[in-house]
């Protein structure tokens, strides 16, 4: 604990403290899958015919976009969101075919603080090693490239499914925010987590634990879980 020369509690110094880069248009390449910088004329086609694999339109219920009701309306809303840096949006794409979204948003080089949001997955993509390679590549990004202290994670609080996703990976759930969003003409509550760089050495090792090809049978099944390889309580 260290105190001013007002008697006064204040926090600890962050030695050597400067700005960072905001992240770069540049591709981020793993064992599975590759998260490409958002290119309409590149990934919108395949994204289009990836969602459309999501019959029931649940995958819309907590984003702030979708669904589009034919490739037109897409493609429009792509070209739009491309041209941004922040949201800074990026195709997941596996076996060549973009199969997902993702973004760095409200991103802040001064205090090192940038968020991952905007994601969705379509059904090919959804519980499978590249979904989960997809985080870990831009986590990867924020703080051993970039060199970010929190990296955040911001969900409806009704969004069961997001929560369940950030507490695997490794957020911390930190609390809600009352009436912080109007979307789609509803109110949300926003439930935030956060990962910090002190966390963040031992959930990399766990991510590239749980991400090693020996970790899975023959099947495809996975012998421990990346709960499991976090908290070190493994079978």
């Amino acid at each position: 604990m260290r105190t001013n020369e007002h008697g006064q509690t204040i926090g600890e110094a962050v030695e050597g403290w400067s700005p960072r880069q905001r992240p770069p248009r540049r591709t981020i390449s793993g064992r599975y899958c590759a998260v490409e910088p958002l290119d309409p004329q590149v990934h919108a086609q395949a994204l289009y015919d990836a969602y459309a694999g999501e019959t029931t339109g649940a995958m819309w219920t907590y984003m702030a976009y979708g669904p589009f009701g034919d490739f037109t309306a897409f493609r429009a809303w792509q070209d739009e969101i491309a041209a941004g840096d922040d949201p800074l949006y990026h195709a997941i794409v596996v076996d060549g075919r973009a199969a997902g979204l993702a973004s760095y948003l409200r991103i802040e080089p001064t205090m090192g603080v940038i968020e991952v949001g905007n994601i969705s997955y379509a059904p090919s993509l959804q519980r499978t090693r590249a979904a989960t390679e997809s985080m870990y590549l831009m986590m990867r990004r924020a703080f051993d490239e970039l060199g970010y202290r929190r990296y955040e994670w911001k969900a409806d609080a009704l969004n069961a499914a997001s929560a369940r996703a950030a507490t695997r990976l490794g957020f911390r759930y930190e609390g809600i925010f009352k009436q912080a969003v109007v979307y789609k003409g509803r109110n949300r509550d926003t439930a935030w987590y956060a990962i910090t760089d002190g966390d963040w050495p031992p959930i990399r090792t766990a991510l590239e634990s749980w991400l090693d090809p020996a970790n899975f049978d023959g099947d495809g099944r996975q012998l421990c879980g990346l709960e499991e390889l976090r908290t070190g309580a493994l079978p």
